[in-house]
């Protein structure tokens, strides 16, 4: 298997190793919405470098993490095998997660990496497939109504805003900010109604979401994340 991550595999990480404003936001409102993850069978969809998957894990839950990005996981396991915490991690794509059994986990999470994944149709049945009943399916993305393929920051009248076109133009698409995480593996946009709509035609029933307010701080890129939610969460039940 190949991922866009592969190319960017040590930046992303140290990104993340660095501290995201962003990505801080998300696990926060992540362990929120798992509760109580000890002694539960935890799968960390398309992991990456196993950040979420080592915090659960410090949180007494066993972990499984998998992910289509070699280099992410070689750095996944070379943490595990410096710091032990009984993680297994798996190459595997999320649509199929075709090596899980089904009515394996108490819990899925997936941290800001839905966007990643081309059919969420696929990956919400496979997750669904692989929960036993009972379990809960719990994500975080970036807020699909205020990051788009045409959407920036404005200042007028020395307050900052942003503004959103193309809402309704799903379909992958590529950052203008050279810099960015987007610009350099892209993303899927989907309207807020289709992730919710998709993920509950798999069976799920939806049962708590949740919009983070961060703090304004002037020195981030993100300049009004105070005002405008940066993240959206939700959690799943499976009945």
């Amino acid at each position: 298997m190949s991922s866009s991550y592969d190319e960017v595999a040590d930046w992303y990480d140290s990104v993340l190793r660095n501290g995201a404003i962003v990505q801080d936001a998300a696990m926060r409102a992540l362990h929120e919405l798992a509760h109580d993850v000890k002694n539960r069978r935890i799968c960390d969809l398309a992991c990456g470098q196993g950040i979420v998957a080592r915090a659960l894990a410090d949180r007494g839950a066993g972990v499984v993490g998998v992910d289509m990005s070699v280099k992410l996981l070689e750095i996944a396991r070379a943490e595990e095998a410096a710091h032990p915490r009984g993680i297994g991690y798996e190459e595997m794509n999320a649509e199929t997660l075709v090596d899980l059994a089904s009515a394996s986990f108490d819990g899925v999470v997936c941290n800001l990496a839905l966007m990643d994944i081309e059919d969420l149709g696929a990956t919400s049945a496979s997750v669904y497939r692989v929960l036993r009943r009972d379990a809960w399916f719990a994500f975080t993305i970036m807020h699909p109504c205020f990051q788009t393929s045409d959407s920036a920051w404005i200042t007028q009248d020395s307050k900052t805003g942003r503004v959103v076109r193309a809402y309704f133009a799903e379909g992958r698409w590529h950052s203008k900010n050279k810099t960015g995480m987007r610009a350099r593996v892209g993303a899927v946009h989907r309207t807020l109604g289709s992730y919710l709509n998709t993920i509950t035609a798999a069976g799920f029933v939806l049962q708590v979401v949740a919009e983070p307010q961060l703090a304004r701080e002037p020195d981030k890129l993100e300049p009004a994340y105070d005002v405008i939610p940066a993240v959206f969460a939700a959690r799943f039940l499976k009945p």
